[in-house]
């Protein structure tokens, strides 16, 4: 996920959309779910990266939470389920990320860290740097996937620096953020490794259909960084999305994972609300039929939500 300001372009948040009403069906189907006495922990499916390296399909990502907050979410969201987790330097929470993971418990073989490397940092030199401060910060032996978090600056260098760290063992996977394709082609001049990964924006507005495919041609898996639109553009209450809810008696936010998913797309939804962290993961019991994704297909605008950030 990038660096984005979530209040601007109209979003309309989901803590909104339940405040006006939708919060006693979402108790109810937390109920249902036995999340109202314990924590249900889904099998999250998995996709085997280039690399061979097998990442969860469903991830918490952690752009905007600092601090205590940030910790409290990420060891709740570990023990609700959550197995890959996403930061980045740039967000400034990589210290509290690897805390919330401490404060879990849980082995840290069974977690998919990702983190990455920001513009200041790029080059061979200042990304080894950067790595191991990332490392350090995490309080981690080492990450499942470090990515170029943007295609600007020495990305050769850093590429480079990654591909040594890789072949040592501090990088299980390595990959990009917001490349395009001669962006991608262009890091791949000289290049030993082809990056397993391109985390970009994509969501009901902005689908990226030809470069699902091009990504998917080259066995490059996509990831969605703020899946849904971090509210904007009405996504919460979309009359398309909020009627093919209706029909599978889920909420619009887990139609819309449940549609990253149909596509092949991991996606790290970030909450601070515990409720929401749990009703993302309830996306692995139904199934959109291929009405409900030619409909979702149709609103696609072709245009980022994140003029500010492109």
């Amino acid at each position: 996920m990038m660096h984005i300001n979530s209040s601007r372009v109209g979003a309309t948040s989901r803590r909104a959309v339940l405040k006006r009403g939708a919060f006693a069906a979402a108790t109810l189907a937390f109920s249902r779910l036995g999340w109202a006495s314990h924590d249900h922990q889904p099998a999250i499916p998995t996709v085997r990266l280039a690399h061979g390296v097998m990442m969860p399909m469903l991830g918490f990502g952690t752009y905007g939470l600092k601090g205590d907050v940030c910790t409290e979410s990420v060891a709740d969201a570990i023990t609700a389920g959550y197995r890959l987790l996403d930061t980045a330097h740039v967000y400034q929470n990589e210290e509290a990320v690897g805390a919330g993971i401490k404060k879990s418990g849980i082995d840290r073989k069974h977690l998919f860290v990702t983190t990455k490397i920001w513009v200041d940092d790029s080059g061979y030199e200042p990304a080894k740097k950067a790595f191991q401060t990332a490392l350090d910060k995490l309080q981690l032996a080492y990450v499942d996937l470090y990515l170029i978090h943007r295609p600007r600056g020495d990305v050769k260098g850093s590429w480079r620096a990654m591909e040594e760290l890789h072949a040592a063992g501090k990088i299980r996977a390595i990959g990009v953020s917001n490349f395009d394709r001669a962006q991608f082609a262009s890091l791949m001049t000289g290049a030993s490794k082809k990056p397993v990964i391109n985390q970009v924006e994509t969501n009901p507005f902005l689908q990226e259909k030809e470069e699902l495919e091009s990504l998917r041609a080259d066995g490059v898996q996509m990831e969605a960084w703020a899946p849904f639109a971090e509210g904007r553009n009405g996504l919460f209450t979309n009359p398309v999305l909020e009627e093919i809810g209706k029909k599978h008696r889920k909420t619009v936010a887990q139609v819309v994972l449940r549609w990253h998913y149909q596509r092949g797309v991991v996606a790290i939804p970030r909450s601070s609300n515990p409720e929401h962290r749990r009703e993302n993961l309830a996306i692995f019991d139904f199934a959109l039929t291929a009405n409900d994704m030619n409909q979702i297909a149709a609103l696609d605008e072709k245009r980022s939500q994140f003029p500010e950030w492109t």
